[in-house]
């Protein structure tokens, strides 16, 4: 792996997102609001706010950064641009953590905003640590982007990208236990769940904001969350070819 190579990676796609404001704009600015939504939608139970809170600025970054790196990578598969970049001297190591470190950065500027935004405005109550809540957002927004980049591999439009959020991300944030108990679900549900990597990350998130630290049961998940990421950088990177089918 070349540090050259992996910082024009990175400064090349750090460069296409900045050509597209609106992009930055939906990514930094849509979970301020949704989670502004959520606050007044449960004004009168901030209880609820408070539980749910801090799980959801974590998990927002898998959820954007699956859409933005699904669609970006597509566009560079079916554009040309990653066939010639395969052509090059560039290995395929350094594309992929060079696209990680460009969305990591980007996710950290995410849940560094969207975090003093829910702490501060919103007056979101919780013993845990900004750090930490911002640091388990980067680590979802690399699950997110390893995931993203795996998923482009199967589409063939912009469409079909998209459409794999509904279809592989949101049953994952409804079965992980955000908005129901896995508890009290169906037993076949709830094996599901335990088998889905966004379970491992909401039950990080949901020990930091219960307990205020994650514990020898939050560092597992933790590690389950970087583990899965790596499975899917290196499935993504099998997709990856010298020239185009």
């Amino acid at each position: 792996m070349s540090a050259r190579s992996v910082t024009a990676t990175a400064a090349r796609v750090l460069a296409q997102l900045r050509r597209d404001p609106r992009t930055i704009a939906l990514v930094l600015l849509v979970p301020c609001l949704l989670l502004t939504l959520l606050k007044y939608l449960f004004d009168g139970q901030p209880e609820t706010f408070n539980r749910i809170g801090v799980p959801l600025v974590g998990l927002f970054p898998l959820l954007q950064l699956f859409i933005v790196t699904s669609v970006t990578m597509l566009g560079e598969r079916t554009s040309g641009t990653l066939e010639r970049l395969m052509a090059s001297p560039l290995g395929r190591l350094d594309l992929l953590v060079g696209y990680g470190a460009a969305f990591a950065l980007l996710a950290t500027l995410q849940a560094t905003i969207v975090s003093t935004f829910a702490l501060t405005v919103l007056g979101l109550d919780t013993s845990a640590s900004a750090l930490a809540v911002i640091a388990l957002a980067v680590c979802n927004a690399l699950l997110g982007m390893s995931l993203g980049l795996l998923a482009s591999a199967f589409a063939r439009t912009e469409f079909q990208a998209v459409q794999f959020m509904p279809a592989f991300i949101l049953p994952q944030l409804l079965l992980c236990g955000l908005f129901v108990p896995r508890a009290r679900m169906a037993s076949a549900l709830e094996i599901l769940a335990n088998a889905l990597p966004a379970t491992y990350a909401y039950d990080a998130l949901d020990r930091l904001a219960s307990d205020g630290g994650l514990g020898p049961r939050g560092t597992l998940d933790v590690g389950v969350v970087l583990a899965v990421t790596l499975l899917a950088l290196v499935l993504g990177a099998a997709t990856l070819r010298r020239t185009t089918a």
